[in-house]
C-alpha cells in the first residue's frame, strides 16, 4: 500500500508571522545599533571633548563652546603649555610620584593581608568564621565617607597626620579584596593542599607557593581594586594631608580651580593624566580577567 505525500501548507497565519518575524530582524538590529551609538556617543563625547580641551589654550576652551560647531572637537591652535604649567610650576609631578607611591605600596601590602585573610576563612574550620566573613562583608558596604573623619582624627591623635603612612594605612584593609580573594580559594581543589600538606608543606608555604601561584586572576582583580581606590582617592588625603609636599594628585588637581578662577586647561591636562595611569593598567591587566577555576582539573 502507498501513502500519498502530505503536502504541509507553507501559507496561513503560522507562516505569516515566521515571515514577518524574519523580515523585522533587521529593523530591530539597526534599533539597537542606533541606541548603542547614542549611549556611546553620550561616553565618548565629553572624555573627548576633555582630551582636546587639554591640548588647547585656556582661553579657547570656554570661547569654542559658543555657538556649538564642529570646532568644539577641533583645536584652531595646539599647545602643550597645560601639561607643561601643570607638572613643572603647580608642582603636580611631586602629586603624582606621590600617589604612585601609595597605590604601589598599598597593593603589595594590602594584597599581602589580603590574601592571609582570605586563606584563614576559606580553609580553615574555626568557631565564628562565618561572622568573622559576614563582618569582612559588612565593612565593604559600609560608605568611607561615613567613617572618615572619626577615622581621620583617630589618626591624627596617633600623629599619623601629614604621612604616607597615614595615607596608606587606611587602603590596606579592603574587604571587598579579601572576598575577592575567600571565594577564589573556595573554588581551588582541596586536593592540592592535601597533596602539600602529605609532602610536608606549611600553612604559609602552601599559601605562598601553591594557592597565590594559581590564583592570578584574583589577584590582578583585587590588586586593581586597592589600586583604583587609593588612585583616586579625594576625601581622605585632603583630611589627613596639609603639607601640599605630601599631597596626592586629585587634590593636587583640584588646586587648579581657585576662588574666583578657573585654569581649565591645566585642569583638563591633569584630567587625562589621571585617566591614563587606570586606563593604561586594565588594557594591560585584561588578559588575567575573565579566566576559569581550577576546580575544573581535580581528578
Amino acid at each position: 500500500m502507498t501513502t500519498a505525500p502530505i503536502n504541509v501548507p507553507v501559507g496561513g497565519p503560522a507562516g505569516e508571522a515566521r515571515r514577518r518575524g524574519i523580515g523585522s530582524r533587521p529593523m530591530v538590529t539597526a534599533l539597537l545599533t542606533a541606541v548603542a551609538v547614542v549611549v556611546s556617543a553620550a561616553f565618548i563625547l565629553p572624555a573627548a571633548w576633555i582630551l582636546i580641551g587639554s591640548f588647547r589654550p585656556t582661553d579657547d576652551i570656554l570661547s569654542s563652546m559658543s555657538p556649538l560647531s564642529w570646532q568644539l572637537f577641533v583645536p584652531s591652535h595646539v599647545t602643550l603649555d597645560n601639561y607643561s604649567r601643570l607638572l613643572v610650576d603647580s608642582g603636580f609631578s611631586r602629586a603624582l610620584l606621590n600617589s604612585a607611591f601609595v597605590c604601589i605600596a598599598s597593593v603589595l601590602i594590602g594584597l599581602l593581608v589580603s590574601a592571609m585573610a582570605a586563606y584563614t576563612l576559606a580553609v580553615f574550620r574555626f568557631p565564628g568564621r562565618n561572622l568573622v566573613f559576614a563582618l569582612v562583608v559588612i565593612s565593604f558596604m559600609v560608605p568611607f565617607e561615613a567613617i572618615a573623619i572619626p577615622l581621620s582624627q583617630q589618626f591624627i591623635s596617633w600623629g599619623l597626620g601629614n604621612s604616607l603612612v597615614g595615607l596608606i594605612l587606611p587602603g590596606i584593609g579592603n574587604g571587598l579584596a579579601v572576598f575577592n580573594l575567600r571565594q577564589y580559594f573556595l573554588g581551588i581543589p582541596t586536593s592540592y593542599r592535601e597533596a602539600a600538606m602529605l609532602d610536608g608543606a606549611s600553612e604559609p608555604r602552601i599559601l605562598f607557593l601553591l594557592y597565590l601561584r594559581i590564583s592570578g586572576p584574583a589577584l590582578t582583580n583585587s590588586a586593581v581594586l586597592i589600586f583604583l581606590g587609593q588612585w583616586t582617592a579625594y576625601l581622605w588625603p585632603l583630611l589627613v594631608i596639609s603639607n601640599t609636599r605630601l599631597q596626592l594628585a586629585p587634590v593636587a588637581l583640584a588646586s587648579t580651580f581657585g576662588e574666583r578662577s578657573a585654569d581649565y586647561g591645566q585642569n583638563f591636562a591633569g584630567t587625562v593624566l589621571l585617566a591614563l595611569v587606570p586606563a593604561v593598567s586594565m588594557l594591560v591587566l585584561q588578559r588575567f580577567f575573565g579566566r576559569l577555576s581550577l576546580t575544573s582539573g581535580e581528578k
